[in-house]
């Protein structure tokens, strides 16, 4: 009779307990609402009627001047901007916070004790919470813009922010809205949520990115601020969404939502040293 080890139990173990957690999380994310969920401000409705006519506007007014004017920037300029507008892609957020959501379903464990357990389930509401606010609004922006099919600036050789192509689904048409705005601006909004300290930062991070599209003539500025509409948008409906079922925040009574307190960092190393002992 061959004899198994308790390393290969574990291995073998490994991926029924990868896709149990991520289960669990699911099911937690579906369950209905534990407190009831925050109303929308007063003030929602009248945000969202001025940022549709600022894109409307913007459409008539701006969109061929803005273009224009990035088109006669220098090229060093230029070519700055082409760097910093790759750090918009959703992959940089993504893939890490991926990777960190990977660990945590692999080591999380019934068997654990009951302070790892909690670390462990407090750092993946944090961090599912943050792969959902910009993975989703990244999502509905890829298809949307393909449907709307509207022409990047200067396609055919000329400036037309009324050209469209419904439904046609190739690059060239997909001007609006923006998705690496729409992931800019839906990472600051999140990662703001959890670490205000960060808003400042992220804030910056993300008119960066704004920015950048319309220098570098891939988006006019209707695109940008369709896009953080949606970004913007989509991340506070997640965060509504998490807050209802306490799961890194929590409705306060005066109808704001804030951060629940999440594990020190002292605790999380504890808790990695126990997990790494074992």
């Amino acid at each position: 009779m061959t004899r198994v080890n308790s390393a290969q139990v574990k291995s073998e173990a490994l991926p029924s307990r990868i896709v149990a957690n991520f289960a669990l999380a699911v099911v937690a994310l579906a369950r209905p609402p534990r407190a009831k969920p925050p109303a929308p401000p007063r003030r929602a409705v009248a945000a969202v009627l001025l940022t549709c006519t600022a894109i409307i506007a913007s459409m008539f007014l701006l969109d061929r001047t803005a273009s224009d004017w990035a088109r006669h920037l220098p090229g060093w300029f230029i070519e700055a901007f082409e760097q910093i507008t790759d750090f918009g892609l959703s992959g940089w957020f993504l893939y890490p916070i991926g990777v960190i959501l990977l660990g945590l379903a692999a080591v999380a464990s019934p068997a654990s004790p009951r302070v790892a357990q909690g670390v462990l389930a407090a750092l993946g509401a944090r961090f599912g919470f943050l792969f959902v606010a910009i993975a989703a609004p990244g999502l509905f922006t890829t298809i949307v813009k393909r449907l709307i099919g509207r022409a990047r600036p200067y396609v055919g050789g000329y400036d037309n922010p009324f050209l469209y192509k419904p439904f046609i689904w190739q690059p060239a048409y997909a001007s609006m809205p923006s998705g690496h705005a729409t992931t800019a601006v839906a990472a600051a909004i999140a990662i703001g949520a959890l670490w205000p300290k960060a808003r400042i930062v992220m804030w910056i991070y993300a008119a960066l990115i704004l920015a950048s599209r319309v220098v570098i003539q891939a988006h006019f500025v209707s695109d940008v601020l369709a896009a953080a509409f949606v970004g913007g948008f989509s991340a506070i409906l997640v965060r509504n969404w998490f807050a209802a079922r306490r799961l890194a925040f929590i409705p306060a009574r005066d109808g704001t939502v804030r951060a629940m307190p999440g594990p020190s960092w002292r605790r999380v190393k504890m808790v990695a040293r126990r997990l790494l002992g074992q």
